[in-house]
């Protein structure tokens, strides 16, 4: 009976926090979980995808249970952004790493040992690092109550951002004795999950595992064709919105911010060749809606916060699904509708195989990884359902309503098998020695001056495929490197080659029964890209001329107040206010995301909005 009338009154707490802090009446799937087991003083680990709510899994009950709750964060450039949003919130709030000047040291040290915060963002080197035993010491003295590591993949060599420094984290039970130790990641297979729960001593944890499904974001791949075209394509369907651009090399990204912004879209650089004060001042330009669109390495990374990123472009395939899944990841935070385009070619993994060995990383594991991002990226199926499903989800829905297959931009092929042999046995037939262009060529029936000086226009593969643009035909060559049917050689000028499995379907028309082959439909001139079924929910209802003066305000305050737009309110909680229309400061508080302190604070400002936009 005790048990049940503490649980009932935890409830209370936590319900309690959620509406007066964050201005939230429900929890996200397994987040009142997450927030009792560090009630109940256990261990945990908690993976859920980006834009889940894993801060506010331990935020809440850092503000329910007394004590000091220590966060361990990798991003420094984002502890104070972080640390802003929960002081407007009313939480208080602190962070101590090596941005802070002297003075600010000892200003957090005083609040510390007075016990004013309840909440304090540290980095790992902070907590383990050289130097770091009287800090140490200064925690000893404050009743921590648990800590919560972030970005918990980073302590796995598994993970896809490997920090060692994470590894020495499990030394703290020895220094603050009784604390529980919760962990927290946004991507992490099976083997990820293990290796975190082991490097960091967790103790029978709570492990709690989410869908890695993010149904609000629209999944495309396009195999590269012109593509300066596909991206200025995806920047007008998104004009005056957020937006990443990821590239693998840094000559890439300098050349395509440049040209952007050439082009009428202004676009900063990010990679780790920059100088340090340019790359965090490009950053905070995106951060703080200065500039909408950066284009960037993987170096632009979990530092990233803005919530409201309408679209993120691989032009170029990254190294691995989790990679994909972390980086398109940062697109739609805020739970609204993005799009997510990959836009990917041979050259891409061969790029990533050089990179690989040049570091000394080419190892089968890697080689496995690249394997399976270019299987997602020539896959002719739902994408959010083969995501899903990689990271070991079961996915029931019947078509997602959010990627280009179920949006009906792909239009497979009705003879997958005959279409396959006509291209294998064109390689064949020019002897292997050719890339996929003049194969393109020759399959056309296009009688260049190389397919002619070769006396390739006279083979019984010249012309099969008159119909066939150069970009469907590489197209469909790409799906046949993924089935492993064809291969492309590392040397200089890379030519494509039969795989015995290749081999054995020119020989065997039954051998591979699950090839399929897809084109992109070429769009009606009258048409718009489709929109996806969270797109169209999303803006019912929504007055749009409201909601865009809605964002001006909020960016006018987040200036006078030097913090980042998303401190103040995130573009979902804008739109319910342009839903809603509220008249009073009662009506501002019901507007899910407006907590109390954020109501008393600002609700004037924005209510005289809504009424002067009623007029």
């Amino acid at each position: 009976m005790r048990r049940a009338i503490m649980a009932a009154v935890t409830s209370s707490l936590l319900d309690d926090a959620l509406a007066r802090y964050w201005g939230y009446t429900e929890f996200r799937p397994l987040q009142r979980e997450a927030m009792e087991a560090i009630l109940a003083g256990r261990d945990s680990l908690v993976v859920l995808p980006t834009g889940g709510g894993k801060s506010l899994c331990f935020q809440a009950p850092a503000v329910v249970r007394p004590g000091l709750a220590v966060v361990v964060s990798p991003l420094i450039s984002l502890m104070k952004d972080q640390v802003d949003t929960l002081v407007g919130n009313g939480v208080p709030a602190a962070l101590y790493n090596s941005s802070l000047t002297g003075a600010e040291k000892t200003r957090v040290a005083a609040g510390l040992r007075e016990g004013r915060y309840r909440l304090l963002y540290v980095s790992p080197e902070r907590l383990v690092g050289e130097g770091s035993d009287g800090f140490l010491t200064l925690l000893e003295s404050c009743d921590v109550s648990f800590i919560a590591v972030d970005e918990a993949h980073c302590i796995s060599q598994w993970g896809h951002d490997f920090r060692p420094e994470y590894r020495q984290l499990a030394q703290l039970r020895e220094r603050l004795p009784g604390i529980s130790l919760q962990a927290y990641t946004a991507t992490a297979t099976a083997r990820v999950r293990r290796d975190i729960m082991a490097q960091l001593g967790l103790h029978d944890p709570v492990e709690l595992v989410g869908g890695f499904d993010r149904p609000n974001l629209l999944y495309r791949v396009l195999p590269r064709a012109s593509l300066k075209r596909q991206i200025l394509d995806v920047v007008a369907r998104h004009k005056g919105e957020a937006g990443i651009i990821y590239c693998i090399s840094r000559r890439e990204v300098e050349a395509l911010a440049a040209w952007l912004t050439t082009e009428g879209t202004p676009a900063l650089p990010y990679h780790a060749g920059l100088g340090e004060a340019e790359r965090s001042g490009n950053q905070d330009a995106f951060l703080r809606e200065r500039v909408d669109v950066i284009v960037a390495t993987v170096a632009f990374g979990m530092g990233i916060d803005r919530s409201n990123v309408r679209f993120v472009v691989h032009a170029g395939s990254p190294r691995s699904i989790e990679h994909y899944q972390q980086e398109s990841g940062r697109a739609g935070r805020d739970g609204l509708e993005a799009e997510c385009l990959l836009i990917y070619s041979a050259a891409d993994f061969m790029k990533w195989r050089v990179m690989l060995e040049s570091n000394g990383e080419l190892n089968d594991g890697n080689i496995a990884l690249l394997r399976q991002m270019e299987q997602y990226a020539a896959s002719v199926g739902c994408r959010h359902q083969y995501l899903a499903e990689y990271f070991g989800d079961r996915y029931t829905r019947d078509g997602c309503g959010a990627c280009d297959f179920c949006l009906d931009e792909l239009e497979p092929s009705p003879e997958p098998v005959l279409l396959a042999r006509q291209i294998l046995s064109c390689v064949a037939r020019v002897g292997q020695r050719f890339g996929s262009t003049h194969v393109a060529s020759v399959l056309r029936g296009h009688a260049s001056d190389q397919v002619v000086s070769r006396g390739h226009n006279t083979l019984s593969t010249f012309g099969l495929l008159p119909e066939a643009s150069v970009g469907e035909v590489r197209g469909y060559i790409q799906q046949l490197r993924a089935f492993d049917l064809l291969r492309t050689t590392d040397d200089m000028y890379a030519v494509l080659t039969l795989t015995p499995k290749g081999l054995a379907l020119l020989k065997d028309e039954t051998s591979c029964p699950d090839l399929s082959l897809a084109r992109q439909r070429p769009p009606r001139k009258d048409a718009t890209r489709a929109r996806s079924r969270v797109d169209t929910e999303s803006w019912e209802g929504v007055d749009r001329a409201l909601f865009e003066r809605l964002r001006a305000i909020r960016l006018e305050t987040a200036r006078e107040r030097a913090v980042p737009p998303y401190v103040i309110f995130h573009d979902a909680t804008l739109r319910e206010m342009a839903r809603l229309r509220p008249d009073s400061l009662d009506a501002f508080r019901a507007v899910k995301g407006v907590g109390a302190r954020k109501a008393d604070d600002l609700g004037e400002r924005f209510l005289t909005a809504i009424r002067e936009h009623a007029v």
